[in-house]
């Protein structure tokens, strides 16, 4: 048995599989919190709530099957900013991927002086993670100062089901 969790934007998404055969999905709504104008943001306890209710769901259709699960893969957004102090604390709400807030920090980042683009061979762009850690150490510079950790949402997930800090190359 395999169970599938793709972590979305607007929800979490859960799939239960004997091999080729899909046994049951399971879907959690997810909401997104927009505090100021270009600002998108989720709470990480929400994604594991949903995570929780989608994986409770499945076991009550097939116990026997959740039992026998033997692997587990993950899919999800990307270059959303989850900070975590050094008691694996999350620290603020996940800025998404989809925040426009750091449009200044992208112009200091796409100066010649840096070469970032030479460097990485991408713009700058607001939707990246640097960007959103640069505004977050000059706006929230307390709360930067506590930073830890850095994980994208699919990793904090694979974290809070697995106990590891992994991420993958992408």
């Amino acid at each position: 048995m395999t169970l599938g969790l793709d972590l979305g934007t607007s929800g979490l998404k859960a799939l239960l599989l004997d091999g080729d055969t899909t046994l049951a999905t399971a879907t959690a709504p997810l909401t997104v919190q927009r505090p100021a104008p270009g600002w998108s943001e989720q709470l990480p306890a929400d994604w594991w709530q949903a995570t929780e209710r989608c994986l409770d769901e499945l076991a009550a259709k097939h116990p026997r099957a959740m039992a026998a699960v033997r692997g587990i893969g993950l899919s999800g957004q990307m270059h959303g900013a989850t900070l975590l102090d050094a008691d694996h604390e999350v620290l603020r709400p996940c800025i998404l991927w989809n925040d426009a807030r750091s449009g200044a920090q992208c112009a200091e980042l796409e100066t010649p002086a840096l070469g970032l683009r030479r460097l990485t061979g991408n713009p700058a762009m607001a939707g990246f993670t640097a960007p959103k850690l640069l505004w977050v150490r000059e706006h929230e510079p307390a709360l930067f100062a506590r930073v830890a950790k850095v994980l994208l949402p699919k990793a904090w997930l694979r974290w809070k089901l697995s106990g590891e800090f992994i991420e993958e190359m992408s």
